[in-house]
């Protein structure tokens, strides 16, 4: 299916048009739900949105590899999603700013609403 983004669609209703974001923006909207879609990765934010953690906590609680929750990181990070910082001969995690918190929390109370 071909979808025709603002940049290129010549749009009938413009005054829409000029207030959606631009394709590449899309692009990128799309790129983040993305990386939201994996079960671990969005267990792992879960966990992060009630504080910061290391790998070997988030680990044990998933019941989770350390490789397979360091994998799941650094999708995270790459989508700066999460960010880390040492401490010691540990790596921290924590959500890169309070706007993955919201979007978290707003997903779950979309869910609650329908029960």
């Amino acid at each position: 299916m071909t979808v025709h983004l603002p940049d290129e669609c010549g749009c009938i209703d413009s005054a829409v048009c000029r207030q959606m974001p631009c394709a590449g923006k899309i692009s990128e909207l799309a790129e983040f739900f993305k990386n939201l879609s994996d079960p671990t990765r969005l267990a792992i934010l879960c966990m992060l949105t009630h504080g910061d953690k290391c790998v070997c906590d988030i680990a044990e609680t998933l019941g989770a590899t350390q490789s397979n929750v360091s994998h799941q990181l650094r999708i995270l990070k790459q989508s700066k999603l999460v960010k880390s910082t040492r401490d010691g001969k540990s790596v921290i995690y924590s959500l890169e700013d309070g706007h993955i918190r919201d979007v978290m929390e707003t997903g779950l109370e979309h869910l609650m609403e329908s029960l």
